[in-house]
């Protein structure tokens, strides 16, 4: 397997050109991935397709595109994957709305061929998706032994609009998968998160899917503002701060962060990123650098641990938009961390998100996680 990558810096995103990418024609990649800012993206279709008419071309906006060089803003990583023994396969959908989440998912798992299948990687929309009805709907199709992992765009922070890339150019409602196939793929994976719990636990009594409109019979929003203080007046941006633990009914750990991604006033309720626990508990975090950067790098062990060879492959990081907020200037020091752990055997790829996809260990179905840093290690065996 061969990995190149390339940062396209523009100060004009409509200057971006195929000639941008003529450093990675060589590889005659079968897979390019390419995640930037919203116009940076955007500006980029036409002309990656142009560079690489042959390649599965698949991506997404950000709130930070991550590169071998560390972490950025305003910018376009491109990064080309030729496979010797694997093989790609394709697939998109539209998402119609929040409530065509789990179809969507079942549409994107029935789309790509079984036989041979090993892992599919998926990006989507990031702010009117239930990320988790996504996956239910995938493992309806295929199960829970494929390892599925991927993230949800971003747009900088802003929540507002957000887009996906794929063969058929970006667009701001699509759902796009790639299967990858062969027996001499490796596909690790790691999730971490390092927030800590504060607070009592609050009851969930009064939710639909993702919204949570009551937590011990009180309105979500005024229990979750009561607790934030003066970051009250910047809910929900300030959200991200202060995302929620899932506990389950006997209020064991379940290991789910859930970030607002939208508040109602009126109907004084929480707009969560993926499905709660609708008899179990809720629990307010906080982070500091120094526990998301141990986090990141436990993440980084968890899939440096499953690598059975040390050929050359990608790293690809998912790491949530509420991380590199609370890390600020910091934030290189989460993705120095995981490239201390791969060293030299692993291109670093990826962006921060309003969602991270990934299972916990090699043992447990894809979940989406919000908060956390997740990687997949990408290969083949020598």
């Amino acid at each position: 397997m061969k990995v190149g990558q390339i940062t396209v810096r523009h100060a004009q995103a409509q200057l971006v050109d195929f000639a941008d990418f003529a450093a990675l024609q060589p590889l005659v990649p079968q897979l390019v991935l390419a995640f930037g800012a919203v116009e940076n993206l955007r500006g980029a279709a036409s002309a990656l397709a142009q560079a690489f008419p042959a390649a599965h071309r698949i991506g997404c906006s950000t709130a930070g595109e991550i590169s071998q060089h560390g972490v950025a803003d305003g910018t376009l990583v491109v990064t080309a994957l030729q496979f010797e023994k694997s093989r790609v396969e394709r697939f998109s959908t539209v998402l119609s709305s929040m409530e065509d989440s789990f179809a969507a998912g079942q549409r994107l798992a029935a789309g790509l061929p079984t036989e041979g299948l090993r892992a599919v990687l998926i990006f989507g929309q990031g702010v009117k998706i239930n990320g988790s009805a996504v996956l239910a709907g995938m493992k309806e199709v295929i199960g829970t032994a494929i390892p599925v992992t991927g993230g949800l765009a971003g747009d900088g922070g802003a929540f507002a609009q957000t887009w996906v890339l794929d063969n058929e150019g970006v667009s701001d409602d699509r759902l796009c998968c790639v299967g990858l196939y062969g027996d001499a793929l490796e596909f690790c994976h790691g999730s971490f998160g390092g927030w800590s719990p504060f607070g009592p636990a609050r009851k969930v009594t009064r939710s639909d899917n993702n919204v949570l409109y009551e937590l011990d019979g009180e309105s979500a929003l005024e229990v979750y503002k009561k607790y934030l203080g003066e970051h009250a007046k910047d809910v929900p941006a300030s959200g991200l701060l202060f995302p929620f633990a899932m506990l389950g009914e006997d209020h064991t750990e379940v290991g789910l962060i859930r970030t607002i991604l939208g508040v109602d006033e009126a109907a004084g309720s929480l707009t969560l990123a993926g499905d709660i626990e609708p008899n179990g508990y809720l629990k307010l975090m906080h982070a500091s650098t120094d526990a998301l950067v141990d986090g990141a790098e436990a993440a980084a062990e968890a899939a440096k641990a499953m690598q059975a060879s040390d050929g050359q492959g990608l790293a690809l990081l998912v790491s949530c938009v509420g991380r590199k907020l609370v890390m600020g200037g910091r934030v290189e020091e989460e993705v120095e961390a995981v490239a201390d752990v791969f060293g030299k055997g692993a291109t670093l790829a990826g962006f921060y998100s309003y969602g991270e996809m990934s299972p916990f260990t090699r043992a447990v179905e894809c979940k989406l996680h919000n908060q956390t840093m997740t990687i997949t290690y990408i290969g083949e065996k020598l």
